[in-house]
């Protein structure tokens, strides 16, 4: 019996095998235009490339310029460290007989190396705008400067930005991480008496009691005036997370441009240099040896430094000058010692607010471009810090000459002897 066909049913279906499905109809694959983000990807590598291509020469130059640094510094150093320490030892007769002068002509030749380095910068762009309060006008007073830490490079700005306040830079101590003791300037610093500080809680107590007998032996004997201090303890960017956490248990404001700051070395600090009054006049004495007598630690300088876009400069960055040009701003802000509480306890939240208020000025450095004028001032005031090339020229002609001298003499003695 044969089926008999449904109409409309096409004749290859109706003469199908029983139980065999017809084959798919095999149609031309539809172009299909390349996807986007492959598109995307090649345009982009072929930007990348062309970019890559036209910033070479730049680069190398660039590479090249970093090179030449690193060479002159590597010279500079060379040359003028080992002339410091050949002056130190041939004027230790002077040191017997006459230590202030001593210490002044080796404050001299200390100012001198920290003018060197601040040059590096100087010549690489990297120079300073200065804002706040003029610190000129104290810069014959004893002072301590508080300042936020951020990269190596703070302490190259604080050498450049000091050098025209008189003879301020000849006459500081610097409080520094042990670290710096092993670098090229090391010995430097040992021999000008600067005070290298051991981090960590297990080091703390016995840290504080080395600080306050270094300032005890060296401070008023070798007529020092300034010191500087980073109370924070560490670089922001390892000490951030730490602090916000101690400052979320502790109900402290939460900081996010500074870390709360450690008291114990401010707290020494002030209660070594600090000359005590007894009855309105400091204590002890008469008064032709009080008038003889320093006058002891007068001011205390909030230093706040602010970069760019919040992106610190570090002592690599400032010898090689691989970074564009850039301007690090300083504010100064003068507080009188005698308005400073010297209790533990008062002495924590003075210091704490102190560092609330540098936060806010730097959100608004950050937000603005610009720091806020001072309390009861309407207008801004920005300095803008300057080296004299002459001086530099000046300087280090005398290190390259007396390198020459010392070598010169070192190598007729050798010959004598051997």
């Amino acid at each position: 019996m044969t089926a008999t066909p449904r109409p409309g049913t096409p004749a290859a279906a109706q003469h199908r095998a029983p139980g065999r499905r017809p084959p798919a109809l095999l149609a031309p694959a539809p172009h299909r235009p390349p996807s986007a983000p492959a598109e995307k990807d090649r345009t982009d590598s072929s930007v990348r490339m062309a970019v890559t291509l036209e910033e070479a020469p730049w680069l190398g130059w660039i590479l090249v310029k970093a090179l030449m640094r690193f060479a002159f510094m590597v010279a500079n150093n060379l040359v003028a460290i080992s002339s410091y320490i050949c002056y130190v030892i041939i004027l230790q007769p002077l040191r017997v007989l006459d230590s202030k002068r001593f210490w002044h002509i080796e404050g001299i030749m200390y100012k001198w190396l920290l003018g060197m380095v601040a040059s590096w910068g100087w010549y690489a762009g990297y120079t300073v705008m200065e804002w706040g309060e003029d610190i000129k006008a104290i810069s014959k007073d004893e002072a301590v400067m508080l300042v936020n830490h951020q990269a190596t490079g703070d302490v190259c700005t604080l050498m450049m930005c000091l050098q025209d306040k008189g003879l301020v830079v000849a006459q500081m101590m610097w409080l520094m991480d042990h670290i710096f003791k092993y670098t090229n300037f090391g010995i430097v610093s040992l021999i000008h008496g600067d005070f290298f500080i051991r981090q960590g809680k297990s080091h703390r107590d016995q840290q504080l009691l080395f600080l306050k007998k270094h300032l005890e032996n060296n401070y008023r004997s070798r007529d020092r005036k300034w010191i500087v201090l980073f109370p924070e303890g560490g670089f922001l960017r390892k000490r951030r997370e730490m602090s916000q956490t101690f400052a979320k248990k502790n109900n402290l404001p939460f900081l996010t441009h500074v870390t709360l700051p450690r008291v114990g070395a401010t707290k020494i600090i002030l209660s070594a240099l600090v000359a005590r009054q007894e009855n309105g006049s400091p204590a002890g004495g008469d008064i032709k040896e009080l008038e003889s007598k320093s006058k002891g630690l007068q001011w205390i300088i909030d230093t706040t430094i602010a970069y760019p876009k919040a992106e610190p400069i570090d002592i690599q960055t400032w010898i090689l000058g691989y970074r564009k040009p850039t301007v690090t701003h300083v504010y100064y802000r003068i507080f009188p010692v005698k308005d400073v509480p010297l209790e533990t306890a008062d002495l924590t939240d003075w210091l704490y607010q102190r560092f609330i208020e540098k936060e806010d000025l730097l959100s608004h450095f950050y937000e603005t471009g610009s720091f806020p004028p001072l309390k009861g001032h309407k207008e801004i005031v920005s300095r803008e810090m300057t080296l004299s090339n002459m001086w530099i020229f000046l300087i280090q002609s005398f290190a390259f000459l007396s390198g020459y001298m010392w070598y010169n003499i070192i190598q007729y003695f050798y010959h004598c002897l051997f």
